[in-house]
């Protein structure tokens, strides 16, 4: 079984490592789709930030790349059909940008589901969205929001000057909205990057220093941690490559494998929907254009349903290694 690793345009080192395909179904299973609970949607790239770990290739300058009213209201149609969702993940770039955000938010609430919101923290900030924390906390939007480290520099280098103070800022704003507290049904989970080509120590260990310092640094409060790997696709193949450290890090990731990790990985539940309303198997195999069950490509417009694609194989190659190793990664962190 060979990869398909080429397609990836980032130049990722051929030949360094096994196929994860013939790796995964040697040593666990071929990855199918058993059902469909969440719905993962990419609103677009454009971002307010620029970092350096992004798989998205995000930023200020990607106003193209952005979905349109027709093509989120389809997705309600089709999201609507299907009886099992239970929850959407609402991504990009920051998604709040997006001029359907908010519109996707009441539909998906009034429907019932569970809608997580990947927030960077600083768009709490930026002008024009002075009230987002107040709406966000009316319609229970569960928010996850990236901070790679509790120390300012670590944050700044990998996300740009002031990001970290503009995070802290926008998390005190969450505590004061109640989201983060012991007694609120507001969820703020936070995400852990590594900062260096490294996998995530123990992330139930990483959670107690996270509260702990962050606690006492800033009196900021919060109620998961989720560690994920980086995936060594776009932008942060590219910063490893610079660096010439991106056969290392293909090959550290490769010796990490774990099958028990495999059976957590998030794409056997969820489909994921790119802002042009392309379909995939996760976030990552859409930032590399790898269409959903290795098939022609598929769109919102040309299928009647999301659940055909229950019962599926899943599409892989070789930045698959990410999701698999040691404790494994999915959008909430450890999957062992």
């Amino acid at each position: 079984m060979s990869s398909i690793l080429p397609i990836i345009d980032a130049g990722l080192p051929t030949g360094v490592v096994e196929p994860f395909a013939s790796r995964v179904a040697r040593e666990a299973a071929t990855l199918t789709r058993s059902t469909l609970i969440d719905l993962q949607i990419n609103l677009g790239k454009l971002c307010n930030q620029t970092c350096t770990h992004c798989h998205v290739d995000a930023g200020p300058t990607k106003t193209a790349e952005n979905m349109t009213p027709q093509t989120a209201k389809r997705i309600c149609e089709l999201a609507d059909r299907c009886e099992s969702l239970t929850a959407v993940d609402l991504t990009g770039g920051a998604p709040e940008l997006n001029s359907s955000f908010r519109k996707l938010v009441r539909h998906f609430r009034n429907s019932g589901l569970r809608i997580t919101d990947r927030c960077n923290l600083t768009i709490l900030s930026e002008p024009g969205q002075k009230d987002l924390g107040d709406f966000l906390a009316s319609h229970q939007v569960e928010i996850v929001a990236s901070l790679p480290c509790y120390l300012e520099d670590n944050v700044d280098a990998q996300r740009g000057s002031g990001v970290f103070q503009r995070s802290i800022e926008g998390l005190q704003q969450l505590n004061a909205l109640g989201y983060g507290q012991s007694n609120s049904e507001l969820k703020l989970n936070l995400v852990f990057n590594p900062t260096g080509p490294a996998l995530p120590p123990d992330q139930t260990v990483l959670e107690r220093d996270y509260k702990r310092e962050l606690k006492k640094r800033y009196d900021v409060e919060f109620n998961r941690l989720f560690a994920i790997t980086n995936i060594p696709i776009k932008r942060y193949a590219k910063f490893l490559k610079k660096r010439g450290v991106l056969t290392d890090y293909m090959q550290m990731l490769e010796a990490a494998f774990n099958p028990q990790a495999v059976r957590g990985v998030m794409c056997k539940e969820m489909l994921s929907i790119g802002w042009d309303g392309q379909l995939f198997d996760c976030d990552f195999n859409q930032m590399l254009g790898m269409p959903v069950a290795g098939r022609s490509s598929q769109t919102v417009w040309n299928i009647d349903s999301f659940d055909q694609f229950i019962h599926q194989r899943v599409a892989v190659a070789d930045h698959c290694y990410g999701c698999t190793a040691g404790a494994g990664s999915s959008c909430g962190g450890a999957v062992t």
